[in-house]
């Protein structure tokens, strides 16, 4: 399993258990955990990669570990699972803030240099499942269309977003706003293979789905395919109180209008898990988020060769 991150997510939470990279293995699939480029443990080449960009504290708490105290979205209030007092100073929140190291600060070259380097490693171990989360979500859509005869699924766990427009977030009442950043190519910034030459058009749509939920961005009609991505299976997964809960449906409705019929959505909520934000891979039920991940794994590929990678 092919999994471009941000180190140590996948590989240990702040309170000491053990991360998903090793429940995935224990389960049977060979697990890579990828350092980006310019991050972690790759070296950053200014000259090669421009300016970086720093993960601001504030950020991390009213997004990632605390954001019930601050009610940004419909949702936050929500959040229970942090396994810490999710407050600067606390021991959990120490160890998650030093693991959120600088990155790269133009997107899109993020985009390029990722795909490209996953492709590299596709070409060397063969077909993989690609699971991707939050930043990374923008690099499997591309990785795949690079390389869609050996990504067998991608599972994205809250991938960036939404479609189209980033959202910012106000608080009550007036919840979401339309960010400065676009996504020319809808999911990504780096070019994807629709089938006819170009970028598609784009509309936001008149109302929200629900009064807790943004309104989403999708393809004027007719609506043009990905016709790289299109047989390839994917999996969102979205919490029930991070701030994707209120747009990640979007991203949904995106790829199914795109042609990707193979696409499934999972609102933990709906799983009875209960409690979740961003960072659900650190949190005190991340197992049992792992596994319903990995029965829908096993379900998708029944009677068929496990994809070890």
């Amino acid at each position: 399993m092919a999994a471009p991150c941000r180190v140590p997510n996948f590989t240990g939470t702040p309170d000491g258990r053990e991360g998903w990279a090793q429940y995935f293995v224990r389960q049977g699939y060979a697990a890579y955990v990828v350092d980006q480029p310019g991050r972690g443990r790759s070296g950053y080449l200014a000259a090669a990669y421009g300016p970086d960009r720093n993960v601001e504290r504030g950020n991390s708490a009213s997004r990632f570990v605390a954001q019930e105290k601050f009610n940004l979205w419909p949702q936050a209030h929500l959040h229970t699972q942090w396994p810490g007092a999710g407050r600067p100073g606390d021991a959990t929140f120490e160890e998650f803030y030093a693991s959120q190291v600088p990155s790269i600060a133009d997107f899109a070259k993020q985009q390029a240099l990722n795909r490209d380097a996953a492709v590299a490693l596709l070409d060397r171990i063969g077909p993989a499942i690609v699971l991707t989360h939050s930043q990374s979500g923008a690099f499997g859509w591309p990785i795949a269309d690079a390389r869609p005869n050996l990504v067998k699924a991608i599972v994205a766990v809250e991938p960036s977003g939404p479609p189209v427009h980033d959202l910012e977030f106000k608080g009550a009442p007036d919840w979401f706003a339309d960010g400065a950043s676009t996504k020319k190519w809808g999911l990504s910034e780096v070019p994807l293979t629709y089938d006819s030459p170009g970028a598609p058009e784009f509309v936001r749509e008149e109302k929200s789905d629900a009064p807790d939920l943004a309104r989403c961005w999708v393809q004027k009609s007719p609506a043009r395919q990905l016709v790289n991505l299109k047989n390839i299976p994917v999996l969102v997964v979205t919490s029930e109180a991070s701030y994707h809960a209120s747009y990640d449906h979007c991203t949904v409705k995106y790829l199914r209008q795109a042609g990707l019929a193979r696409t499934t959505f999972m609102p933990l909520a709906g799983r009875n898990i209960h409690g979740n934000g961003h960072m659900m891979m650190l949190e005190k039920n991340s197992d049992e988020i792992a596994a319903v991940m990995v029965g829908w794994l096993n379900d998708t590929f029944h009677g068929e060769p496990k994809p070890t990678r």
